[in-house]
């Protein structure tokens, strides 16, 4: 791995062991038009620090692993003309190495992350098993990162485009513990809960924490703990929305015969344009909710000496 490039904020707190939250550039670049996402970038860098963390947004430039970004990296990272490659774990020798500009997926964050001695990580939604994989072996690499990388990824479960059953089972096969932050049921990011029960319920950032603690210190292998936040309430989509954008998704897929890594955008560019923007303010809203969250399990790690 590449040495990561710090920011002097992120330096300066990983050396006193003050909680920092890692935060990943996709959803910038990718996940939001483009001025919305420069303002969305702002906001939740400053939710993380109102919670009591500091923010950490990752991305490569100039094939730079960034680990914390200055306004103009952040500007650079929002502005649609300058097309920064989506950047998974597998990408990111390529990105050193060619000098690319890249916006770093949950994979690619949780790897930096790490790198850099960063403990805690809140996103949108994981990635997962898409649909049809038993033909398409369609899976995410954020499940085996997750699974390989001792980081807490804080989100709002997965979206409900993927196979969220198939997602959960093969979290169980890599060991991966899975809690839902006072729910039951795992969340299906635009939705606040799926058809599947979390193995684990916490109640607040202290238990959870406590969790993530006993797991890194009692628990062999080297995986990831996985904290799953429902979107809040005011802000889920409506069930009969969701179900029609659902539908209507999977047919365009089937209708223009799209398969492999190019189903996840063509579906969530669906939902953006025919839902009117409600899935935009959807995805902003949890993503700030999971970065407070995160934040504030942070702070309970580094006051309890547990690490970041």
């Amino acid at each position: 791995m590449s040495t990561p490039s710090i920011t002097e904020e992120v330096e300066s707190a990983l050396a006193g062991n003050r909680p920092v939250v890692a935060l990943e550039s996709t959803i910038l670049s990718h996940g939001l038009p483009p001025g919305r996402n420069r303002q969305v970038a702002t906001r939740i860098e400053d939710a993380v620090r109102a919670a009591g963390a500091v923010p950490a947004t990752i991305a490569v430039l100039g094939g730079v692993p960034k680990v914390g970004l200055t306004a103009a990296e952040l500007d650079r990272v929002c502005d649609p003309a300058n097309d920064l490659v989506k950047l998974s774990r597998r990408d990111l020798g390529a990105a050193f190495a060619l000098r690319r500009d890249g916006a770093t997926t949950v994979a690619g964050t949780a790897a930096l992350a790490h790198a850099a001695g960063i403990g805690v990580f809140a996103t949108g939604g994981l990635g997962g098993v898409h649909r049809g994989a038993r033909e398409t072996w369609d899976v995410s690499a954020d499940l085996d990162v997750l699974a390989t990388t001792p980081v807490l990824v804080v989100c709002s479960g997965v979206k409900s485009i993927l196979d969220v059953g198939a997602t959960l089972e093969l979290l169980e096969t890599r060991s991966v513990p899975v809690l839902g932050y006072r729910v039951d049921r795992f969340p299906a990011f635009y939705r606040r809960e799926s058809a599947f029960d979390v193995p684990w319920r916490v109640e607040s950032a202290a238990e959870a924490a406590a969790v993530v603690a006993a797991h890194r210190a009692g628990v062999t292998g080297s995986s990831g703990v996985l904290l799953a936040n429902p979107v809040p309430a005011a802000f889920e989509m409506p069930a009969d929305l969701h179900e029609r954008l659902l539908t209507e998704g999977l047919e365009l897929l089937r209708s223009r015969g799209v398969h492999g890594k190019q189903v996840t955008p063509v579906l969530l560019e669906h939902f953006h344009t025919a839902s009117g923007g409600v899935s935009l303010d959807t995805n902003e809203e949890l993503v700030v909710s999971n970065a407070v969250l995160a934040a504030e399990v942070a702070v309970e790690l580094a006051a309890a000496g547990g690490g970041r």
